[in-house]
């Protein structure tokens, strides 16, 4: 037997055969201990939320509550208050232009690509800032309409045409504009919101116009303003990864 034919047989008897059973076995334990290890260093859900609120520069909140502080203390003088508190819509207003430099700044900063490829995905971030700024703007909200309504005697109707509704339909403006997959800038949105307030103001102004709408009627368009409002946030949450794309194309044209 010569030397080539030793290898051959030495060859044979040296050849593992694959278990494949086996293999995936490995395989998805070193998954399972994988996941263990991403787990232990993952964030609750809580901690996720702390870690966003840290983040937010509290100044558009405190700027918030100083304008609503301002409309208590002028709705408190008293006078002209029919026309003072049609007036109110325009606070409302800026109510909701006040959080567009902080709730977008990462549009207006062009860090959304930093966060798309984040241990979180954009869809999370987005959800966890909304969720402060609807909280706490809720909870500012109700405390302005309860100090309206029992301090000063203003009416809950004159306060759900007055305020709630120009509030929302802002609202449905800001995330109409700036959740768009077409870009939009903020001074945009500003503007879209601005020309919405001359138009309420024109409107609300009207007797003629003001006094033959029912309550009932501007009831419903609140719930059809929140509506569209519940609408906005949930397609911002959807497609708000197409965002990135749009960033990009824009920076490709210019």
């Amino acid at each position: 037997m010569n030397l080539k034919e030793q290898l051959t047989i030495y060859k044979k008897m040296t050849q593992l055969e694959p278990r494949e059973a086996e293999i995936h076995k490995i395989v998805s334990r070193s998954e399972e201990i994988f996941f263990q290890a991403e787990l232990k260093e993952q964030l609750s859900y809580h901690e996720f939320l702390w870690a966003q609120l840290r983040v937010i520069q509290k100044r558009w909140w405190l700027l918030q509550f100083l304008l609503l502080l301002v409309l208590w203390a002028v709705l408190a003088e008293g006078y002209e208050a029919q026309y003072v508190q049609r007036g109110m819509g325009i606070m409302a207003s800026l109510f909701v232009i006040l959080i567009i430099p902080e709730l977008w700044k990462n549009r207006s900063n062009q860090s959304m690509e930093i966060e798309a490829v984040s241990y979180y995905s954009l869809r999370q971030v987005y959800a966890a800032r909304m969720l402060l700024f609807g909280v706490t703007d809720i909870v500012l909200v109700a405390v302005f309409c309860q100090a309206v309504s029992v301090g000063l005697h203003v009416e809950l109707t004159e306060l759900v045409v007055q305020f709630l509704l120009p509030l929302s339909v802002t609202s449905c403006i800001c995330f109409g504009t700036l959740c768009s997959k077409r870009y939009f800038s903020e001074a945009s949105a500003i503007a879209l919101c601005v020309v919405w307030s001359a138009v309420w103001m024109c409107i609300i102004l009207n007797e003629n116009v003001y006094e033959k709408v029912a309550f009932p009627v501007w009831l419903g368009l609140l719930g059809l303003a929140s509506a569209c409002l519940a609408a906005m946030v949930y397609r911002t949450l959807k497609y708000c990864n197409n965002y990135v794309e749009a960033s990009f194309d824009r920076m490709e044209v210019g």
